[in-house]
């Protein structure tokens, strides 16, 4: 479990669920895992109470009772003693009584033979002769009672008291064998209990390795990571024999000589490898709001993302207003539950905030529509633009975005002043873009980087250069200063005869 624990990360509640085939099967496995180190702990939980603490409190219930029984035996041995020492104590007064009424009787036959013994000597002797053969008679008597009584309880003791103790002591045996085949079986029958359970981890297990789709998760990454760029044109014939090399394209000006336009295809080489991310640099530039940095492909993901969740957002907004409007009737029904006033402030805001989310839902619907609109238009105006646009191809935003290199950020509206001293001279005499519609500024735009022009709010500008697909129109001032701002920041409006032409 320690090991699920650690290979499991963490993932918040917003964070996506995984979607390779190889990540889902790892965490159902992990998953699996998990359940079988459950049943482990169950197996290890039953071998600790119905095995390994039965035993224990056997064990000890056991040695209690043996300590028992052994003491019996010890008792039982201790009284057989004591019954012994009595006889042979018996024995040997009985022995000693028979030593002395021999002496006497030796003692009374020796006076009753002397005839210069006394009368009253030869009584005495007799007397004490009588005395000393009814004590030995009564000794006798007292050993052949104790060895009676000896005999008796050594053979109680030898085939009732001691037998007994020892069948006891089998059967407390007995039952210690029993006790250790049940927790045996007990064993057997814990691990036999979650056999079932560990099989279909197994089974699941297997299923999850099945399950792995090599071809899925390889188009997963395509479709996460696939730019949408058409790939670059062919370049064309660059006839050096000739002076100038010069192509019209419509609604931007000459091309400069031949030095400028070498520059400009090494520049473009330079930013169509830096489009290689996998085999490059991945590309450093600041995040926009309208994801204009990223590519097309990734930026339409990136934009509807943004609109499932600002519609998530508004959904919730919403069902708030709806429960705001349900309890502000009911205050106004019954004043004594609440006052309808104090739920207004909260009302208000969250219809701000509904028309705030309306707005953003707004203004991401139209990028995601340009950008819809740009993918299926791009192959046509990539093959029908002409030189000049086809060195600036590689730029996707005038900040220069996808180059590996600060060096190669040659920026579009900045390739014709490129060489003051070389084309100065061709550019002084002559006219101005005409202007081929007009725009209105949907959001402001700072227009910090070189080449861009900065706009306001609502305000009108006049447009010499249509989009070419890259995202960036080339508009002009009343006062004359041009630059390139972004496509959805403004409103189009295209005119054959346009004010200022």
């Amino acid at each position: 479990r320690n090991l699920v624990k650690k290979y499991c990360p963490k993932r918040s509640p917003k964070d996506e669920e995984p979607r390779f085939t190889s990540c889902i099967a790892f965490f159902n496995i992990l998953n699996e895992l998990n359940d079988y180190a459950g049943q482990r702990e169950v197996v290890a939980e039953e071998m600790g109470h119905r095995v390994y603490g039965e035993l224990m409190r056997y064990s000890h219930d056991l040695k209690t009772e043996r300590k028992m029984h052994l003491q019996e035996g010890r008792k039982a041995q201790q009284y057989l003693d004591m019954c012994w020492k009595q006889m042979d104590n018996s024995k040997k007064k009985f022995e000693r009584e028979c030593r002395e009424a021999e002496k006497a009787q030796q003692s009374y036959e020796r006076l009753d033979n002397d005839t210069n013994a006394t009368k009253a000597d030869v009584e005495k002797a007799k007397q004490q002769l009588n005395l000393r053969t009814h004590m030995a008679d009564e000794n006798k008597n007292e050993y052949a009672a104790q060895l009676q009584n000896f005999n008796g309880e050594q053979h109680k003791h030898y085939y009732i008291v001691i037998p007994q103790i020892y069948k006891q002591l089998q059967e407390m045996d007995e039952r210690r064998t029993i006790k250790l085949s049940e927790c045996y079986k007990g064993f057997a029958d814990s691990e036999r209990k979650v056999i079932p359970i560990i099989s279909k981890c197994l089974e699941g297990m297997i299923l999850a390795a099945k399950s792995v789709d090599e071809h899925r998760d390889s188009q997963l990454v395509i479709d996460c990571f696939k730019s949408g760029f058409e790939p670059p044109g062919d370049f064309p014939f660059e006839d050096y024999s000739q002076n100038i090399y010069r192509t019209i394209s419509d609604g931007t000006i000459s091309t400069p000589k031949q030095e400028g336009m070498r520059i400009d295809s090494k520049t473009t080489v330079g930013k169509a490898k830096g489009k290689l991310w996998l085999f490059g640099k991945k590309p450093k530039g600041p995040a926009l709001e309208d994801f204009s940095h990223l590519p097309p492909e990734q930026r339409r993901k990136k934009l509807q993302q943004r609109i499932d969740e600002l519609n998530r957002e508004l959904q919730k907004e919403t069902d708030q207003k709806d429960a705001l409007i349900k309890m502000k009737d009911v205050y106004e029904k019954n004043p004594q539950m609440g006052d309808p006033s104090s739920l207004q402030p909260k009302l208000t805001e969250t219809m701000s905030n509904m028309d705030r989310l309306r707005m953003e839902i707004h203004k991401n619907e139209a990028w995601l529509s340009e950008v819809e609109g740009k993918v299926a238009a791009r192959s046509d105006r990539r093959h029908s633009s002409d030189i000049n646009h086809l060195v600036t191809q590689g730029r996707e935003s005038p900040e220069g975005s996808y180059t590996d290199d600060a060096n190669q950020e040659v920026r579009g509206p900045t390739q014709q002043h490129a060489h003051p001293n070389e084309f100065d001279d061709e550019f002084e005499d002559d006219d101005p873009l005409p202007a081929i519609g007009h725009c209105k500024a949907i959001y402001p735009f700072d227009g910090h980087n070189e080449g861009t022009l900065a706009m306001k709010e609502g305000e009108i500008l006049y447009i010499i250069e249509e989009d070419k697909g890259d995202g960036w129109t080339r508009a002009r001032r009343h006062n004359g200063e041009e630059g390139y701002v972004p496509t959805s920041y403004i409103d189009v409006t295209l005119e054959k005869n346009s004010k200022g032409a």
